[in-house]
């Protein structure tokens, strides 16, 4: 273990993790699938969301993929495979909302900055991952693709309401009736993701950007989410009543007095999360 480095466990070589300068390296390591889900690798991409999620020593979450992809999404080569004939269809439907909840369910339920690093291809319910994160930065060769449409289905891991929300509903029509796939200029014009990048620069790029947020003021940054994710379902003067709540709360905290001293000496404030 190099020092400011901890790797941890994920229990299959399927799924990398490490933790660096604060910030949770998690990265699908499936390059001959396409990063493509898989029975070991979801499992354990759930508890590094949550274990990294929970951890006080991790300020912010970055995914990507091994390789030239993101993650292809689902295994289509496994669908049609009948050896899960005798499950009933009210346990199927269980089962898929219980791993839903508990993958992007969880990503976005996470108090923490999450980036998504796309080096390429990001489809099906791998697209569903990239867009459950904050901020998405792609590699200009990288595209998207709903993909459900041309396999004959009809979209899981919340990725319609994820559309909807980045694209508005015109937009979210299109690109799942149509499964196109995006290219990652027009993606950024579409805002599906925020910055595109030079290949051989995502990496190095997104971890600048991962560790930046993860030495931010951890209090404010969780605030801030949950003022933004409010603000999806609610009025203007609801809205406005949560942000002055959490304002309050916020002024309360070391980490904005040590802003405010760090401002008056000209100096980068040191965060302590508290």
């Amino acid at each position: 273990m190099a020092e400011g480095r901890i790797e941890i466990d994920t229990g299959t070589g399927e799924l990398l993790c490490e933790i660096r300068d604060r910030v949770a390296l998690i990265t699908l390591n499936r390059p001959e699938a396409r990063n493509a889900l898989s029975d070991h690798l979801t499992p354990a991409l759930r508890r590094m969301i949550k274990q990294c999620g929970d951890d006080s020593n991790v300020g912010a979450l970055l995914i990507s993929g091994a390789g030239t992809a993101f993650c292809a999404g689902g295994d289509v080569k496994g669908m049609g495979n009948s050896n899960k004939a005798e499950i009933t269809f009210e346990e199927r439907v269980a089962d898929l909302r219980t791993k839903q909840r508990t993958l992007t369910g969880a990503l976005v339920a996470v108090r923490k900055p999450t980036i998504a690093a796309l080096p390429g291809p990001a489809a099906g319910a791998g697209l569903a991952l990239a867009l459950a994160c904050d901020i998405r930065i792609a590699a200009e060769s990288a595209i998207m693709a709903t993909g459900y449409a041309r396999i004959g289905l009809t979209g899981d891991y919340g990725i319609t309401w994820l559309l909807t929300r980045l694209v508005g509903t015109s937009r979210a029509r299109e690109l799942m009736f149509l499964s196109e796939r995006i290219a990652a200029r027009r993606c950024e014009t579409l805002g599906l993701v925020n910055r595109v990048v030079p290949d051989a620069e995502l990496r190095e790029t997104a971890f600048a950007l991962a560790r930046s947020l993860a030495e931010g003021p951890s209090i404010a940054l969780a605030r801030i989410k949950d003022n933004l994710d409010h603000a999806v379902n609610s009025d203007f003067l609801d809205s406005m009543d949560q942000e002055a709540e959490n304002m309050v709360r916020s002024a309360r905290t070391t980490d904005h007095k040590e802003a405010v001293r760090a401002f008056i000496d000209k100096r980068k404030p040191a965060f302590v999360g508290q």
